[in-house]
């Protein structure tokens, strides 16, 4: 019998990442890459780090910063996030928040609580690639979550056959892969058809601070939370990320979410990892309180510059037939190629002739479709690098489709 055979059924749902493998051609001199959605480490605030790393090390802190600890994380970042929190509408208490190592464990750890196999997940189409991963392990059925629709509680319900709907995933702000935001009637309406279904809602938070223009929306937790009185009525679960603001290296994220949620989820970090990294926990949190607040407004400053250097490339060189979206913050622009068109086709001609990478669409869909989509990020790339990538998409278009 070979190893293989072993496995258990899930094993066989679980594909490499295709961003992950991407980016292992890009050590390729001369290649520009707006393939792997990473924030700039030229911005990262090394210095504060640095600090922060030598202050946890000190003899006071050092015992507690190398020692076991406490599964829902580290007691002082808690509380620093319940302040983060209710300056975004969203009034909490520490034990409300579990520490994770990266918001991408509390996907897995949310897909570990809530799915059984045949259950359903609702997700966009497209939708955050990571989400996909995360969740198929536990052998769910996807489908479409409309905002903005007609299908009701009735039709998902019908559809999700002899399995059950369980939660609604999607990422509000900015979302990854298509840069795109949900308009405040569309987060209302989500309430109202988590309410009807009677499932949970998993808001990904990641990309939340990095706005560029427009206003603000309220995340969905605290619209429900409007709506109930107290996020122990609430169904939302809120997921954020440092990764995309202070570090992704040390992966620090967190859940907030009513109690039994946590106290449950609490229980598969137990049996998981016992607990995120104390020393990272507590250098985030120095970090944070030193300098949070300022490093936002310089990362919105940078970001959004990069973002108008790519639309304005893309208005300069795309072809007829091309499709954009404008997003308002992130990192993240979403082209719908004409029918017919094959984004992974596209790329392996553009790293044989121009050097260029970018992330082929057909991976952020559930079923496989959006063969004519691609994402490019702008994150991680300065403007003039922006201009000339753009470009020889362009060029590389215009011998594709015409």
């Amino acid at each position: 019998m070979s190893t293989q055979a072993l496995f258990a059924t899930r094993a066989s749902r679980m594909k490499a990442s295709e961003i992950r493998e991407l980016l292992k051609l890009l050590d390729q001199p001369g290649i520009i890459s707006f393939a792997g959605g990473i924030p700039d480490p030229a911005l990262f605030p090394k210095e504060e780090f640095a600090q922060a790393f030598q202050t946890a090390m000190t003899a006071d802190h050092s015992d507690r910063a190398l020692q076991y600890s406490v599964s829902e994380g580290y007691g002082p970042l808690r509380e620093w996030l319940v302040d983060h929190m209710r300056g975004n509408g969203i009034d909490c208490g520490a034990e409300n928040i579990l520490i994770t190592s990266g918001s991408q464990q509390a996907l897995d750890y949310l897909g570990k609580l809530y799915l059984s196999p045949g259950d359903t997940a609702l997700v966009g189409w497209p939708t955050y690639l990571g989400a996909i991963n995360a969740f198929d392990a536990y052998e769910p059925r996807f489908d479409r979550l409309h905002l903005n629709g007609n299908q009701g509680a009735a039709e998902y319900a019908a559809a999700a056959g002899e399995g059950r709907v369980k939660f609604a995933y999607l990422s509000p702000d900015f979302a990854n892969p298509t840069g795109e935001t949900v308009d405040l009637r569309a987060r209302e309406g989500l309430l109202d058809l988590a309410d009807a279904l009677d499932i949970a809602v998993i808001e990904d938070g990641a990309y939340q601070a990095l706005r560029y223009e427009g206003d603000a929306i309220p995340p969905i937790l605290a619209l429900e939370q409007k709506r109930k009185g107290s996020i122990e009525a609430c169904r939302t679960i809120y997921c954020g990320s440092f990764s995309k603001t202070l570090s992704p290296g040390l992966r620090v994220g967190w859940i907030v979410a009513a109690q039994p949620v946590i106290q449950q989820l609490v229980l598969i970090k137990q049996a998981a990892d016992l607990h995120s990294p104390t020393l990272n926990q507590m250098a985030t949190e120095q970090v944070a309180r030193t300098c949070f607040d300022s490093h936002i407004p310089m990362l919105r400053r940078t970001y959004g510059a990069r973002r108008n250097a790519m639309l304005q490339a893309l208005e300069d060189h795309m072809p007829d037939g091309v499709e954009w979206t404008r997003p308002e913050g992130g990192m993240f622009i979403w082209l719908t190629l004409p029918e017919g068109a094959d984004g992974a086709a596209l790329l392996a001609r553009s790293l044989e002739t121009v050097k260029l990478a970018f992330v082929p669409g057909r991976a952020f869909f559930p079923d496989g479709s959006g063969a004519n989509t691609v994402r490019l990020s702008f994150s991680n790339s300065d403007e003039a690098t922006i201009r000339e990538g753009i470009a020889r998409l362009g060029q590389v278009l215009k011998t594709q489709i015409g």
